[in-house]
């Protein structure tokens, strides 16, 4: 590989890592990226709308008042300065109370400690206080505090003059206009209630997508959903017909081919009983046993494929302790001389057709004793509430190649498990569609015994 398709590829990498990187913070379901696309443009809205607001119309409007405040004292402190009267500055102090709402007091001969800024106020607040102090600072060349009870809706000014303190109490108002707490509470709760109708909105509306993916699978697993009907959107209803549609034709097709095994198989089990009743009535030689063994041998495989091609047809769901199937099998396989060894808990529940599963579990534990001495049949529920069974045995085992292969149908191993073990390569394929048919999967594994080791998940 030369240089740039080096540089190509890792560029290519890095973007596929980064993605997958983003997609860890991302919502999973369907309504939460609803949600998402939602929210992110309201959202960054908010944002820009309180920046600009506090940029241009609540900063604009706080230097303003503060500018018009600071011109009002800056007159009182240029009266005063200019030698006012006593009766002067009595007659101020009404003025003031009176037209423009400031309190004033002038303390002759005082002193203040030293030029003040109080900062102890929230963000809001020292906004307020920073601004009026830069006003101050650029019309006044004087000392001064300022103190804030933004409590009781009060600010404080003092300035130090040549004959002494001006003291001017003025309302928070003349400082502050509400109308931008107004405008951020009602952009906010408004946003919020918003928020609340999408969310209400995008559950009805996914709320049939959810029913149809509940109709699906049930359908996978052989039940039916009989109060499933189209609603939501026009997509929706589009997507649950043409599943109804498909759900209808494949039981079509099942009914046809139920009808079909029916007469193939009383078409073919007639001609072997006839035959098999024919050898009986013949002499006993090399030649009628060559034949009865061939006549058993096709009724397996007869056994077999109709097996494979019934399914699970018919037969019912229903709530199976697990150890109950383990018991009717351990009778099946007690003259066998394969020693197996049982590790399934009485507590275990599963939803299940309990004939066609111990017919998959059969299919695995005949297909293990072939080639083993000892098999191990265990069962436990995992973290995910799912259960856990695991068949493995202790012979030879195939080639981890061979693991997805084996599942084909009519397929066969060569090797150490061989043709001379008889079978019609259908039993592991049987198995596969009985689990995958209750929900369930499974795959091979080299066991820690030495062969082969099968493990299924099964839902609850």
């Amino acid at each position: 590989m030369s240089l740039p398709e080096q540089e190509t590829h890792k560029t290519v990498e890095q973007s596929f890592k980064q993605r997958s990187y983003i997609k860890r913070f991302l919502p999973r379901s369907l309504l939460g990226r609803s949600l998402l696309i939602l929210v992110t443009p309201i959202l960054l809205i908010q944002i820009i709308s309180t920046v600009v607001f506090l940029d241009n119309h609540w900063q604009k409007m706080l230097d303003r008042l503060a500018y018009a405040v600071t011109g009002e004292i800056s007159i009182l402190v240029h009266t005063i300065d200019e030698g006012a009267s006593k009766d002067s500055i009595e007659n101020m102090k009404r003025y003031v109370s009176q037209d423009l709402g400031l309190l004033m007091t002038f303390d002759k001969g005082g002193r203040l400690e030293g030029h003040e800024l109080l900062h102890e106020y929230s963000i809001w607040e020292s906004l307020v206080i920073d601004t009026l102090a830069e006003h101050m600072d650029m019309q006044l060349n004087k000392p001064y505090t300022i103190r804030a009870d933004f409590r009781q809706k009060w600010v404080t000014v003092s300035i130090q003059l040549e004959s002494g303190v001006l003291h001017v109490v003025l309302p928070e108002r003349r400082l502050f206009s509400s109308s931008g707490y107004i405008f951020l509470i009602w952009m906010f709760s408004t946003s919020l209630l918003l928020f609340v109708v999408a969310v209400l909105f995008m559950r009805n509306q996914i709320r049939p997508i959810r029913r149809l993916a509940v109709a699906a699978e049930w359908f996978g697993r052989g039940r039916d959903m009989q109060r499933f009907k189209l609603e939501g959107a026009t997509e929706v209803r589009q997507a649950g017909q043409a599943f109804l549609d498909m759900r209808r034709r494949i039981k079509r097709q099942v009914s046809q081919r139920t009808i079909m095994l029916a007469g193939v198989s009383h078409d073919l089990r007639t001609p072997l009983t006839r035959m098999k009743l024919q050898l009986e009535m013949m002499p006993e030689n090399e030649d009628t046993q060559a034949m009865k063994a061939d006549i058993i041998h096709m009724q397996k495989m007869i056994d077999g494929y109709l097996d494979f091609a019934r399914g699970d047809e018919g037969e019912a769901i229903t709530k199976t302790h697990l150890y109950e199937i383990a018991d009717r099998i351990k009778q099946r396989f007690s003259a066998n001389n394969t020693q197996i060894h049982w590790f399934i808990p009485e507590y275990i529940q599963l939803s299940l057709r309990p004939l066609s599963f111990e017919r998959c579990l059969v299919n695995l534990i005949s297909n293990a004793c072939k080639y083993s001495e000892n098999v191990w049949v265990k069962a436990s529920i995992s973290d995910d509430e799912r259960v856990e069974i695991v068949v493995e045995d202790d012979g030879p085992g195939i080639s981890e190649d061979l693991y997805e292969d084996v599942f084909k149908p009519f397929y066969r191993v060569d090797g150490a498990r061989s043709e001379g073990t008889g079978g019609t390569g259908l039993g592991l394929s049987i198995a596969m569609d009985v689990v995958h048919n209750h929900g369930g999967r499974i795959w091979l594994d080299r066991s820690d015994q030495g062969g082969l080791k099968v493990s299924m998940r099964m839902p609850l």
